[in-house]
This record gives C-alpha cells, structure tokens and sequence, in this order.
C-alpha cells in the first residue's frame, strides 16, 4: 500500500511519538530572546576542547546525552542515530557519536540537516525496522567560519545580507508508541538553483527551495497555510523569509501572520550584531528542539509545519563559481495522529 499523497508528501501509517528533544547553545545564542528554552548554555567556546571543530563534537555529544537523560534512557537502548553537521564528511558527529556502539547514519542536508534526519528517522519507525531513535545535528559559528569563509583571526567583514551561524546542537528521540506529539507527514525536498553565487547571501538561494517544498506539501495534502497553527522554515533569515512570503503572495497566497524562520528568532536582530539573521545546522535544530516542541507542552500550538532549509555548496563548489543549490524537507507535527 503506497504511502505518498501527490507527488512528494509521504503520508505515515503509523506516526511516531516525539518523546523528548534537548537543545544545547552558547553564549551569543543564550542572550537572544529564546535563551529560556534551552537546556544547556556555554560561556565556553571551546566547550572545554582545544579546537573549534573538537567543541562542536564536545556539544553535539553533550546534546544527545541530554536528550537521553530526558527521556530515561541509556544510549545503548537507541536503536539508530540520524546526524549531520557542516563540517567536511560530517567529523563532528563521527567523533561525537563513535563511542556510543549504536547504528549510525551520517547525513549532510547543510542546514536542512534536522529536517532531513527527522524525516529518516521517522520513516525507519513507521517502516517497522526501529523503535527508538535519534535525530541529532549541530553547527559552531568558528569552525563553520574557518571551513567556509576565513579564519577568525582574519577578521574579515560581513555584508549586511551575511547571517550568523549558530553555535547549537538539537536532538529529538522519536518512538513507535507514545502520546504525542506525533510526525505525521513528510515532505522531502528537491534541489533547487536560483542561480546565486554569493555565498553571504544564502538566505535568497534558499528561498525558491522553500517555497518548492511548501507549495508541494500544500497541493499534495490539500492543507492550506491555516491549517498549521505556525509554520517554521530554518534559517532563511529577513531576506529569505520575506522571499517566501512574496513568491506566494505571486500564487494569492498569504502565509498570514503565523509564519516564521528560525533564523529570525533565535536572535535580536535590533540588538545583536547578525545581520539578516541566523544559520547553521544548529539555527532550526536548537530552535526546534527548544521551543518549537515545548510550544506543543504549552498549548501554543497543536499542529506546525517545520521546514528546515539548506544551502548546498562547499568551499570548492564556490571558488569554482558555481551558484548555490537549496534545499528544504517539510515535516508536519500534530498532537493527534
């Protein structure tokens, strides 16, 4: 019996349970307006490790352990790991996860990551070969920088279309049996190229990404917008986020007053030096599992739409002048099945 409603969405007979999410950030992350909701804040850059690459495998793992502690459950008991981070060949999950003996799928959807590692996970539970599971991703602001752009020390400056990229890991432990919140649809996404090349603009590569999968998610379901009490895409910032709205508004569609981008949340953009906003791995991870989930704890929402969004490229992919390819996988959450 398929399981695909239209072209794109996957419909899951047998929903698994969000059982619990942990969110672990540092500091600039903690001072911005969503520094409550998470579990964990370092003052510590290093995350006590020597390098920036060893800091975010040091929070990744702290993340993953939170997260089972929330739960009541040792790591052994988890029967997959879902990871990715930016890093080259995903080092900082490899390292983070490597003493833990549990299967392990290391993934790269750039920003998109937790909602890749979500819909995966989810779909080996409702596919019958797993009943507990963990989605896992993370990115650090330094490491990120000296992979992608320049090495602090350089000093470089940033245009004012740039983000930031988030210091944050996020972890969701997803079950076969449970009370909910429950994934209920996935709505993986397709490459798209708007043909942008400036790699400190990546919010409006990613935005024709986002409207794809939206739009997909929308006719394959036949939900409007109004159905979700809010709708979440990661990490497209101001820029990317009113690209959205406007793409749709062409279509005489509004996305009301409910929609959102994790990249415009998880910072001041008034107080903080940011500029269009947050990304990373970490920018829809943190932010999911902090206070998107603990919005379903107090009743601010029944139903959201969580759509992470990735910018893939490389550091070789850009010196060689290619434009930057977007990304964007829908996951529908719903306190009832």
């Amino acid at each position: 019996m398929t399981k695909t409603l239209g072209k794109r969405t996957y419909n899951l007979n047998n929903p698994p349970t969000v059982a619990a999410t942990a969110a672990v950030v540092g500091q600039k992350e903690g001072e911005g307006p969503l520094g409550r909701y998470f579990d964990s804040i370092s003052y510590d850059s290093y995350f006590g490790e020597k390098t920036w690459e060893k800091a975010e495998s040091a929070m990744l793992r702290q993340c993953f352990l939170t997260c089972c502690d929330k739960k009541n459950i040792s790591p052994d008991e988890i029967q997959a790991i879902f990871s990715g981070d930016l890093l080259n060949q995903c080092v900082g999950s490899a390292f983070a996860l490597k003493d833990f003996n549990v299967p392990y799928f290391g993934l790269y959807g750039a920003c998109s990551t937790m909602g890749e590692s979500l819909a995966l996970a989810a779909m080996a539970i409702d596919g019958g070969f797993c009943d507990t599971v963990c989605a896992v991703t993370s990115s650090h602001f330094c490491s990120s920088e000296r992979q992608y752009r320049f090495p602090l020390e350089y000093g470089g400056q940033r245009t004012p279309t740039s983000q930031w990229t988030v210091t944050g890991s996020g972890a969701a432990i997803l079950c076969a049996s449970g009370n909910g919140p429950y994934i209920t649809h996935i709505t993986p996404g397709i490459i798209t190229d708007a043909g942008i090349k400036d790699a400190n603009n990546m919010g409006s590569a990613m935005a024709p990404a986002a409207y794809s999968t939206l739009k997909a998610h929308f006719e394959d379901t036949g939900r409007s917008p109004e159905y979700y009490d809010t709708i979440f895409t990661g990490d497209l910032g101001i820029l990317g986020h009113d690209a959205v709205v406007d793409l749709f508004e062409r279509d005489g569609i509004s996305l009301g007053k409910h929609y959102t981008d994790c990249g415009i949340m998880i910072f001041d953009l008034k107080k903080q030096d940011v500029h269009a906003g947050g990304s990373g791995c970490g920018c829809s991870a943190s932010v999911f599992a902090s206070y998107i989930m603990q919005g379903f704890e107090r009743g601010l929402w029944s139903k959201i739409l969580f759509a992470p969004t990735g910018a893939l490229m490389s550091p070789t992919s850009t010196q060689q002048g290619e434009s930057i390819l977007g990304i964007c996988h829908a996951i529908s959450i719903e306190s009832a099945k």
